[in-house]
């Protein structure tokens, strides 16, 4: 009984807590709409068909309240992590909006464009904006171990041990691991401390499962790949764990893999898995490429007087050239040069090998020299804030880079790609990327090729708009700067 309270409380705790912030929000926009467009006077019947906008008013704040609610906004597996719950919030006033444009239209109804166009816009940003600073103090409390899903995970001894660590690795979404079953495992319980998680047992036995489950006080079970349980135990452990408010997630063997590109049909009863290729070509690559023009063009003139200003601060520290330009490699292999503000002192480019060969790192991929004595004082400044890369708008103006996507890097990291990180030239390299949001260069090089591979594996226009808004309070953060 206590796992039912517990599990109970932090949800119902922010299911009222969501409803009180949406109600007061939606008050707050359709009120404000009803002051600025009526002034609260008695003006608010107007139009050929004599609205009462005071009466619309409550009617459109109940709607709306109830639409969040019928669309699945305040669903506990939406919130803390991802984008679903933004989309809810956003599919959702859509929807009601659309419907009183249609009625309005269909009865002829003169509805006050300037009542819905300002009540609309607000409502939206201020939910939007309340879910995520909600979000920000759930993400607190899940760091700290509260208002989250006990999960058991089963599945096989490698399977397991990599859902676990994914699990633990973002306590935001909400899901801690608190022990493992290992059905038909065949080493000992004590050899399986890799998973960090106790080890409930090993047996095949149904009984002996649904009983480690409720032993464990849990509120889901995780069924990983390589379980070795018959599908008809399957089904019926799915049955047992719905009797008792148990929630069960299958997580297949896939990996950076992002929703859009998973799609499930059933087929003889079977929920099968389907997984689009991605394809950067066509109407998606002219969006990618419409978008970098815009962009880096807007920022050009925008940041044009700071362009000049860190020109002259170039010049003015020694007598070289204002830019520096690095051969790079590019999407399909292809070199080019990329542009920078000079940071370092002339021809700090032959000390290289030396200071690489010190510190013995003339081998890794992502080569960094640490604390590197070429940068020039200002050059420390302009790297600290990324203020040195803005001349590759110029490059992607030019059609060599993108404003996202894997940093291009040179001819001597390239020759020690691997066949996975070749994958990371099947798109244009970017001026920000994931792994640049994510950390920067304190990073691994593991890490790194993960995020850029996710990237070109899973590539959105609304990723490339999130990843650019990341990149300024990193920036701004000098997270990881070098």
């Amino acid at each position: 009984m206590g796992r039912l309270v517990s599990k109970a409380s932090w949800r119902r705790k922010y299911a009222i807590r969501l409803k009180f912030l949406d109600a007061g929000v939606i008050l707050w926009a359709v009120a404000g709409a009803y002051g600025v467009r009526f002034g609260f006077s008695d003006e608010g019947t107007v139009g050929s068909s004599e609205i009462d906008y005071a009466a619309l008013s409550i009617v459109l704040v109940i709607a709306w309240w109830l639409m969040l609610d019928f669309w699945g906004s305040r669903e506990p597996r939406v919130l803390g992590s991802g984008s679903e719950e933004y989309k809810r919030v956003l599919s959702s006033s859509l929807w009601l909006f659309g419907l009183v444009a249609i009625v309005s239209y269909a009865l002829r109804i003169d509805t006050a464009r300037g009542f819905v166009g300002l009540a609309f816009p607000a409502g939206v940003l201020g939910l939007l904006a309340s879910r995520w600073l909600v979000r920000q103090h759930l993400s607190i409390e899940r760091k700290h171990g509260k208002s989250s899903s006990r999960v058991m995970i089963i599945g096989g001894p490698y399977s397991a041990a990599h859902l676990v660590a994914s699990l633990q690795s973002v306590p935001s979404a909400g899901y801690t691991p608190v022990a493992a079953q290992l059905p038909g495992a065949t080493q000992p319980v004590r050899s399986f401390s890799a998973l960090n998680v106790p080890v409930a047992g090993v047996s095949t036995d149904f009984d002996a499962i649904l009983g480690a489950i409720l032993d464990s006080n849990v509120d889901a079970v995780a069924i990983s790949a390589g379980v070795n349980l018959h599908p008809k135990d399957l089904r019926k452990l799915g049955w047992e764990l719905a009797a008792r408010d148990i929630g069960m997630i299958l997580a297949p063997a896939l990996t950076d893999i992002a929703g859009p590109r998973i799609h499930t049909q059933p087929v003889a009863g079977l929920p099968l898995i389907h997984v689009s290729t991605p394809k950067l070509t066509g109407g998606k690559k002219v969006a990618k490429r419409a978008f970098d023009i815009a962009v880096a063009g807007l920022l050009v003139l925008a940041l044009a007087p700071l362009f000049l200003i860190l020109a002259l601060l170039v010049r003015m520290t020694d007598s070289g050239p204002v830019f520096y330009r690095q051969e790079r490699i590019g999407l399909r292999g292809t070199t080019f040069s990329m542009l920078k503000f000079r940071s370092m002192k002339v021809n700090a480019d032959a000390e290289l090998q030396s200071l690489l060969a010190a510190q013995g790192s003339e081998d890794t991929p992502l080569f960094k020299v640490e604390n590197d004595p070429r940068i020039t004082p200002l050059g420390r400044i302009l790297r600290k804030y990324s203020l040195d890369e803005l001349p590759q708008l110029l490059n992607v103006l030019g059609g060599s880079m993108s404003l996202v996507g894997p940093r291009p890097q040179r001819e001597g990291e390239v020759a020690l790609y691997d066949d996975a990180a070749h994958r990371r030239l099947y798109v244009s390299p970017g001026m920000s990327g994931l792994w640049q949001v994510s950390g920067r260069s304190n990073l691994s090089w593991e890490e790194s090729i993960r995020l850029d591979l996710y990237y070109v594996e899973n590539w959105s226009l609304m990723g490339d708009i999130v990843i650019l808004c990341k990149t300024f309070k990193a920036v701004f953060a000098s997270t990881g700067a070098v």
